[in-house]
């Protein structure tokens, strides 16, 4: 208790000594505090009595106020002696003081406050301060300050510890930063920060302030200020992606994804995916990103609430598998049915992105799908689902058919490095963007996986020429690995107890002949 006491005292007297206007005296003062944050670290039971003393917060209110007070006039006022070239060394040599106070304030409210409710309780008044401080030190002109990015990190650690674990307050702060302006939300400004340990701490804030928590999710995926946070971490993630797991970088991917977990577990996809769409654009960079998150998810091992989850999938993946399917159905034909001689009637630059985007979108709803092929009952009937889903004018099991029927047409065959036949693309992107990889591969394959023991699927895919169209897809593909044994196997659950199919298959076989490369010459099936 004397301890307490003692550091008690060393804080007031401290406080009471600061001269804001003073190097020495701000010097002294980050000393002090120092000296007292280092066992309030590691100590809890001294952080719950050294905050049972209501007199430190009445002085750690003035000192956040004044310093706030103090730092963002001074650099008002450095602006104008900047302007007129009068700024001294003197004043630099404060500022660098200033800064040290603000760093020693913020790691000592840090480790005051650290999972200690009632410290938190009492501290949060000091949150706008905090704030204002991380506004100023996150401007563009500091960025390349060491001093000033160091600060921003303690007083990012600061501003998570005052509401960790704190529902109250964590629904408070989160509630408070949605209505903001945007100019003044600070979180989007720390995420936007080329600093990786900024970017890692305000992730691992937000992972806080989110996690197990629906209507603080919700709102990240619905709130205009929310929107704006899922949009700057998805382009955070893209460029994070490849980064080593040991690194800052890496970890901030990490808890990028963890935080798209939630979203995905409380079953908002459907609703942020709609959210993140432009006007005019069939698939958006931020519905990709956000479709490879979902893919990754959907693959890793089982989890809790599974079913709810595939559940609420289900219809967003139909729905967007048909109109990427739509537009890319409709780009391809428009080049494949033209004169490959004739000057380009136009150019879809978007037809790569809508592939890649399919690639994707085709993965999740295998994922989602192959759950049936497990010893438990598909209880959600997911096949059935995908298979029977159709729009006013195709079901989806015709629209892989269709778009693969076109996608052989549009894209020739690699083997050995070298195209395989000719390609007609009038006016479309090259073949090679890797947009197109994986395409066919993960169309036929979600093809097999529809078709799979039902008859009712068998008959169709045979009725709109499907089976001609897999067996010209069982061929060796370099930009499709496994291309060829996913075609044969689609076309071995195509025939499995289908006499109809099986003989329409007798009949092609003796005909097909060889080209000049050894390669079985594709069946002739008609472009509709």
């Amino acid at each position: 208790m004397a301890n307490v006491i003692e550091h008690v005292q060393r804080f007031q007297q401290g406080a009471e000594a600061l001269d804001l206007r003073d190097t020495a005296s701000l010097s002294s003062f980050s000393s002090t505090l120092d000296a007292i944050s280092a066992p309030l670290a590691s100590d809890v039971e001294l952080r719950v009595s050294f905050g049972s003393d209501p007199s430190i917060y009445l002085t750690l209110r003035k000192l956040w106020r004044d310093l706030s007070h103090a730092q963002l006039t001074f650099w008002a006022d450095e602006g104008d002696d900047d302007e007129d070239g009068e700024a001294s060394s003197e004043d630099s040599e404060q500022q660098r003081a200033m800064k040290s106070a603000c760093l020693s304030l913020a790691r000592f409210t840090r480790n005051l406050v650290a999972a200690v409710p009632e410290n938190q309780n009492r501290a949060y008044e000091n949150e706008p301060e905090i704030r204002r401080l991380l506004h100023y030190y996150t401007s563009w002109s500091m960025a390349e300050d060491a001093h000033a990015v160091a600060t921003a990190r303690m007083l990012t650690q600061t501003l998570s510890n005052l509401v960790t674990g704190n529902d109250a307050l964590l629904s408070s702060l989160w509630q408070t930063y949605l209505a903001l302006p945007e100019d003044q939300v600070i979180l989007l400004r720390l995420l936007a920060h080329p600093d990786s340990r900024i970017v890692l701490s305000t992730l691992i804030f937000m992972l806080n302030i989110i996690k197990d928590n629906e209507t603080r999710i919700t709102a990240l995926c619905s709130n205009p200020i929310g929107i704006r946070l899922t949009v700057i971490l998805l382009d955070t993630m893209t460029k994070s992606y490849d980064a080593d797991e040991d690194t800052d970088a890496g970890r901030t991917f990490n808890y990028g994804y963890f935080i798209f977990a939630q979203i995905i577990e409380h079953g908002l996809v459907p609703q942020l995916y709609a959210r993140l769409a432009m006007e005019g654009e069939v698939v958006t960079p931020h519905q990709t990103t956000l479709l490879k998150l979902t893919d990754s998810y959907l693959q890793s091992p089982s989890r809790e609430r599974r079913d709810a989850i595939h559940e609420g999938l289900m219809p967003v993946l139909s729905e967007v598998f048909f109109a990427l399917s739509q537009s890319a159905r409709a780009s391809i034909s428009r080049s494949v049915a033209g004169d490959a001689s004739a000057p380009p009637a136009e150019l879809d630059v978007m037809l790569p992105k809508v592939c890649e985007a399919l690639v994707l979108l085709t993965q999740c709803i295998v994922s989602v799908a192959l759950v049936a092929e497990g010893p438990a009952s598909d209880a959600l009937g997911r096949r059935k689902y995908f298979a029977e889903a159709r729009t006013a004018e195709i079901g989806m099991v015709e629209s892989i058919v269709d778009l693969l029927r076109l996608l052989d047409a549009f894209l020739p065959r690699i083997n050995f490095g070298k195209p395989v036949g000719q390609t007609a693309t009038n006016g479309a992107p090259p073949p090679d963007s890797p947009g197109f990889f994986y395409l066919k591969r993960d169309l036929v394959r979600l093809l097999g996986v529809l078709v799979h023991r039902s008859r009712a699927v068998q008959d169709r895919v045979r009725e709109c020429g499907g089976i001609q169209t897999v067996m010209n897809l069982c061929v060796v593909d370099e930009r499709n690995p496994y291309l060829r044994e996913h075609a044969i196997f689609t076309l071995h659950n195509l025939l499995e107890g289908n006499a109809a199919n099986q003989a329409l298959v007798d009949e092609i076989q003796p005909v097909r002949e060889a080209d000049e490369n050894g390669v079985l010459k594709p069946v002739q099936v008609p472009l509709t």
